[in-house]
């Protein structure tokens, strides 16, 4: 197995993302490599000033980058020798298992779309997150932020697509679906949700176990919880907010330490034909760590095949 990172993308680019790839590298099975995208000079110096072999990685150069500043539709093409761009070309070819990247999440969306395509019947690909319940277990928010706005078509796919992931990737045999809305009942909320839980009662082959609301979001009690890109970023959001607040109030508790992002590392684009995988833009080296490893995880399960298999 081939997992290709952007050496290039992200604040702290390259030296966080190499010695992410190096801490990687001791942990994942002998039967994957990470490969390197990015400037090989570069990569080379860096390597050998750590006295870390190269010949434990190997190394595909890339010398140009897409800056968060680039506009994301056309970065690619303008930019055809920039790490993002070369490495979805290698993934294309299905010359990588993975592709990951803390780089310009809306090149990524887009390369995601235009090189590697949407799985036929998706309406629209999204991103997740991960978040920490209070039961030590884990629930996946989705969509959070590459969907702002939603037809509730597009929420019983997300709702397919969440329970695939949870089943697939983090071994939940039957996922618990809820939908994010402002009541229980199923006649509460806008029109949006009560369109979608009507739809999401008659989907076959999920879970559904109602409305949450938000107070219910870090209880366990849903695996999967929908909701469009703007609720979903602002949950998010207030999430990461709130870990901030409690660190810089030096408050320390082993439940809020797991809002951590660095924990997760990244989250895949679900929907795509291939597994593309999305990190922070302020990922150190353990949160790149742990995006390399996740992104094993995603591409051993077969994700995408069993997301094309349920929607064909």
């Amino acid at each position: 197995m081939k997992i290709g990172i952007d050496i290039l993308g992200g604040d702290f680019a390259p030296d966080c993302n190499i010695s992410g790839a190096i801490l990687a590298q001791k942990e994942l099975p002998q039967d994957a490599t990470i490969v390197l995208i990015g400037d090989q000079e570069q990569i080379l110096s860096s390597l050998n000033s750590r006295g870390v072999n190269p010949e434990l990685f190997e190394i595909v150069h890339a010398p140009d980058v897409i800056t968060m500043h680039d506009h994301p539709t056309k970065a690619i093409p303008q930019k055809p020798n920039s790490s993002i761009a070369v490495g979805f070309e290698l993934l294309a070819n299905k010359e990588l298992d993975a592709f990951a990247s803390t780089g310009n999440t809306g090149a990524m969306l887009v390369g995601a779309i235009y090189k590697i395509h949407t799985v036929p019947g998706i309406h629209r690909p999204c991103i997740t997150s991960v978040l920490p319940t209070i039961d030590g277990e884990n629930s996946i928010l989705l969509d959070v932020g590459s969907n702002s706005d939603c037809k509730p078509e597009t929420l019983v796919q997300f709702a397919v697509l969440g329970s695939l992931y949870s089943k697939n990737v983090y071994g939940v045999e039957n996922p618990k679906v809820a939908l994010l809305n402002i009541g229980e009942e199923a006649s509460k909320g806008n029109l949006l949700t009560v369109a979608t839980h009507k739809l999401l009662e008659e989907t076959k082959g999920i879970n559904f176990i109602g409305n949450i609301e938000g107070r219910d979001i870090f209880s366990g009690t849903a695996d999967v919880i929908v909701c469009d890109g703007f609720t979903g970023n602002i949950v998010l959001k207030e999430a990461e907010g709130i870990f901030t607040l409690m660190k810089k109030r030096g408050i320390k508790d082993e439940y809020f330490d797991r809002f951590n992002y660095e924990n997760y590392g990244g989250t895949p684009i679900l929907g795509v034909q291939g597994n593309v995988i999305i990190g922070h833009g302020i990922s150190n080296d353990k949160a790149v760590k742990n995006m390399i490893l996740h992104s094993y995880e995603v591409a051993r399960s077969g994700l995408p095949s069993k997301i094309n298999e349920a929607f064909n």
